[in-house]
């Protein structure tokens, strides 16, 4: 049958296929209204196509019901157009098989048949093309509440440290002048303000950490380079952590590794600041007689300082998150603010600190652990590159100390000739 008796035996049986869809999909006067007028477009598209063979007919009414959709729509993953047409083709089948005889039906099914098809696919394709554009938007929203709230929380963590400090100091000022005041050494007040004064202590380096991660936060952490060995930094570490050490039963053992002995410029402050804080998290974490072991190697450009233990070990899932801002693991439930307590907690920041501190010099931190387990005690391992620089950034600093890896000799030659520069 050609194309035209096919269009003619679809405009036959259009009004009764219009019924059936009303009374199928529509629901109230009003909407039986538009829809009939909706369907009453479909099918002039739909006779065109069949006219002229062009399925691209098709495409104005498609896009406008595709664009009809709403975002709850959308966000429910209803395919309205989709659907729509599939019941359309459905009742266009079992409508020719009524009104027409078998082989018009047939006939006229096979010429109706890739319009539907053609219309299916593109109605999926533009659908799928807005849910994907509805979706990135909400994410790209969330995105921007999640970095708005990052932000507040960054500016009220400044707010609050700075806001701190001055009672904090009035406080200690106080409580010295009546530790000074008093006559008596043996005095009942003392221990008292022995207490008061412990607590101070914490209390300043919880407000100067929340300091420094405000200046990370902003990248406004500045850096004291100087020339420095990392094992002075690390022995000045290990005698000041004895105490601790013999404390909790533990083995510390810091060896003498490549380039652990050799010049570069670092903020040696700092650099302490970051390895205290591993350190102290790996004697917060390993049980009592367990072993924390620092070691490292030199790299082409960088030297890597690795420090391990026998601690109960971190999950891979949160192996990122302890990096993060009061990213502490367990229950906040069981919170203990002990520095050497086992499982002792904190406010959550060394880790974030001593990660931003790396970065500031141009390194990279991270941790390697098998899970957690605090029977079997897998440990941990943390991993920090630092390149080398043997070079200060500062002229002054460049002048005074020249490049760290020439010789004593070739150092002094230069240092001479700028003194006195030959005759001309």
């Amino acid at each position: 049958m050609s194309p035209l008796n096919a269009q003619a035996n679809f405009t036959k049986m259009r009004p009764r296929l219009i019924r059936r869809a009303l009374q199928q999909l529509a629901r109230g006067a009003g909407v039986r209204e538009n829809f009939e007028g909706q369907l009453s477009r479909f099918f002039d598209m739909l006779e065109q196509a069949l006219e002229t063979g062009d399925t691209a007919w098709m495409d104005a009414i498609i896009f406008d019901w595709v664009s009809s959709k709403t975002q709850t729509d959308i966000a429910e993953g209803q395919k309205n157009a989709t659907a729509l047409l599939t019941i359309l083709f459905t009742l266009a089948n079992e409508t020719a098989r009524e009104e027409l005889n078998a082989e018009e039906a047939l006939d006229m099914i096979t010429a109706v048949q890739p319009v539907f098809t053609y219309s299916l696919d593109k109605a999926a394709r533009l659908e799928m093309e807005h849910r994907v554009a509805y979706f990135a938007n909400e994410i790209a929203s969330v995105q921007q509440k999640l970095e708005q709230l990052d932000r507040s929380k960054s500016n009220f963590i400044s707010v609050a440290a700075h806001e701190l400090k001055t009672p904090l100091t009035l406080i200690e000022g106080y409580t010295s002048m009546m530790r000074d005041s008093s006559s008596d050494p043996n005095s009942e007040s003392d221990p008292l303000l022995n207490g008061v004064r412990t607590g101070i202590q914490r209390l300043r380096q919880i407000v100067d950490d929340m300091i420094d991660v405000s200046l990370i936060d902003n990248n406004m952490l500045s850096l004291n380079s100087q020339p420095l060995w990392l094992s002075h930094i690390l022995d000045m570490l290990q005698k000041n952590l004895n105490d601790t050490i013999k404390e909790r039963c533990l083995n510390l053992e810091i060896k003498k590794f490549p380039g652990s002995q050799d010049w570069l410029y670092a903020d040696p402050e700092r650099l302490y600041q970051a390895f205290q804080n591993l350190l102290t998290n790996g004697i917060k974490y390993t049980p009592d007689g367990g072993a924390l072991v620092v070691d490292g190697r030199t790299l082409p450009g960088f030297v890597e300082v690795t420090f391990t233990d026998t601690g109960i070990g971190i999950s891979p899932e949160d192996q990122e998150r302890i990096f993060e801002k009061f990213g502490q693991l367990g229950r906040a439930d069981l919170h203990s603010s002990s520095k050497v307590k086992f499982k002792g907690g904190g406010p959550g920041l060394g880790l974030s600190i001593t990660r931003g501190i790396i970065e500031a010099h141009g390194g990279t931190i991270w941790v390697e652990s098998e899970g957690y387990d605090e029977k079997q005690c897998p440990g941990s391992t943390f991993h920090i590159l630092l390149p080398v620089r043997t070079e200060s950034a500062d002229p002054r600093l460049s002048k005074l100390f020249g490049d760290l890896t020439k010789p004593k000799e070739e150092k002094n030659v230069e240092k001479e000739t700028r003194t006195n520069p030959p005759a001309p």
